[in-house]
């Protein structure tokens, strides 16, 4: 005897497709502002010679079901039928019971439709054996398309490589950029040369970059904003900065920890789990060990500190930036750096207070910023992302290395009053090194008059540029689909 009827099954889909019975009701849902991963998953879903599948992956609250109520939006202002366009989520009590081809047959037992069906499966990875029903639909149902969100992405791209091969694509959604932020609140934007790219300032006479930097001096308020809040879209939107910091802790944080990945996951002690976190966010952008930490963390096995960094790597809360080789300088080998999804995370949980005013706190904000947004620029491309710190001298380090197949870029970070850099610096030496092969060097800086290439001669130069200026142009070429073109 079924756990849960037809019946409760049709009601939970009338529930969730408005559209069904008024075809404008989609407009509640969908928000006017449009990720770039809505255009990329519209466009995988709409191909016509190449079937694929789209699976959305990020963090809760990245604006994955939003991105699925645009698509629905755009199929049915374009004439599709509103009853061929099925929405359901597997995060549902009732849909959880049950699996995907009783919710495809009970949903075709109701409209017994011609024509291509849109289907739109969220948190995906809460249903059994996904991957291989997805499989069955792509092979046996040609007038299916099917685009799936899961805020656990390796659990998803492992699907993908068991089952998905030719069949399905994997997009991350990482949260908004700096300028997603800006276009959502609707913020005046800074009058810039169209196209303008970050390599194309260092060619600038320092005056003219001085004078494109000075326009940006309107949003200054807002990127400090855009630290403490971070890029979650319904959070930027309401208005009380404490209560999107509460959201962080409870919605974000808590439920993926104590449910998602409990859930997922063979996570043998909650609190374990709990404190590994809040060590990760107090050592965020440090170069991290498991051996030291699995010691101060009650002496826990290596091995289940391990997997439970895995756990949190596949819930989209850290990212670990591995070492890289730059020239002959000699890297450190084996160790990452943790780096938090989102800097508001990090504040959330570790409540400092005047984050804004502690220059140190600062610098880890804004590290964790570039890095996230970088990674989001370059995915889908050939691109390696990391750091460099010198085997030798372990105080000689690199931000963030790009690593591409005929080059890298570097990338430190200086958030700080006064960013000037010795000539011993990491970055320095590696750019007057021509067998480093650097072809772009940016030092993020404070203040928007800090700006132009510094003053050391290099082979390569180190061009200064602000923080909110380099973030916001990033996520400008990201949104005009010059994805990986720096």
């Amino acid at each position: 005897m079924s756990l849960v009827t037809d019946e409760q099954v049709i009601k939970v889909l009338r529930q969730y497709n408005t559209w069904w019975r008024n075809p404008s009701a989609i407009k509640e849902e969908a928000k006017p502002q449009k990720r770039f991963a809505y255009y990329e998953a519209l466009r995988i879903m709409k191909h016509e010679t190449v079937k694929r599948f789209a699976i959305l992956s990020g963090a809760r609250r990245v604006g994955k079901t939003t991105i699925l109520y645009q698509m629905i939006e755009t199929l049915i202002d374009e004439g599709v039928p509103a009853k061929n366009i099925l929405y359901v989520s597997f995060d549902n009590p009732i849909v959880k019971l049950v699996n995907v081809e009783s919710v495809l047959s009970i949903y075709e037992s109701m409209y017994p439709l011609d024509g291509d069906r849109y289907i739109f499966f969220d948190e995906i990875q809460y249903t059994e054996n996904w991957e291989l029903w997805m499989k069955v639909i792509y092979d046996s149902r040609k007038e299916i398309r099917l685009t799936a969100t899961g805020s656990a992405s390796p659990v998803l791209e492992r699907g993908a490589a068991d089952s998905g091969t030719g069949r399905w694509s994997v997009l991350r959604i990482p949260t908004m950029s700096f300028f997603e932020y800006c276009r959502l609140l609707q913020l005046e934007e800074p009058e810039l040369p169209d196209g303008l790219r970050l390599t194309e300032l260092e060619k600038m006479p320092e005056k003219e970059l001085l004078d494109i930097c000075d326009r940006f001096h309107p949003l200054v308020q807002h990127f400090n904003r855009y630290l403490m809040v971070g890029g979650f879209p319904e959070l930027v939107l309401s208005g009380d900065d404490m209560y999107a910091q509460r959201m962080l802790r409870e919605d974000v944080v808590d439920k993926v920890i104590k449910r998602d990945v409990l859930s997922l996951f063979n996570i043998r002690s909650p609190l374990l789990m709990e404190k590994l976190f809040l060590y990760l966010c107090i050592n965020s952008t440090q170069i991290f060990s498991v051996t030291t930490a699995a010691k101060e963390l009650e002496n826990t096995s290596v091995s289940t500190l391990e997997s439970y960094m895995d756990a949190l790597v596949m819930s989209n809360l850290i990212y670990l930036a591995k070492p890289v080789d730059v020239g002959r300088k000699g890297a450190l080998k084996g160790r990452p750096k943790v780096i938090i999804a989102d800097a508001a995370i990090r504040n959330a949980v570790l409540m400092i207070e005047d984050v804004l005013s502690d220059e140190t706190e600062l610098g880890i904000m804004v590290e964790t910023t570039v890095y996230k947004h970088l990674l989001s620029f370059y995915q889908g491309s050939a691109a390696q992302l990391g750091y460099f710190r010198k085997a030798k001298n372990n105080q000689k380090e690199v931000d963030v290395v790009i690593e591409l197949p005929r080059g890298k870029i570097l990338c430190e970070v200086k958030y700080k009053g006064n960013s000037h850099i010795p000539a011993t610096d990491a970055i320095v030496e590696l750019c007057k090194d021509r067998e480093s092969k650097v072809t772009n060097a940016f030092l993020v800086t404070k203040k928007l008059e800090d700006a132009g290439c510094a003053r050391h001669e290099t082979a390569v130069p180190i061009l200064r540029v602000p923080a909110l200026v380099f973030l916001y142009l990033l996520g400008r070429a990201e949104a005009e689909g010059r994805r990986g073109k720096l």
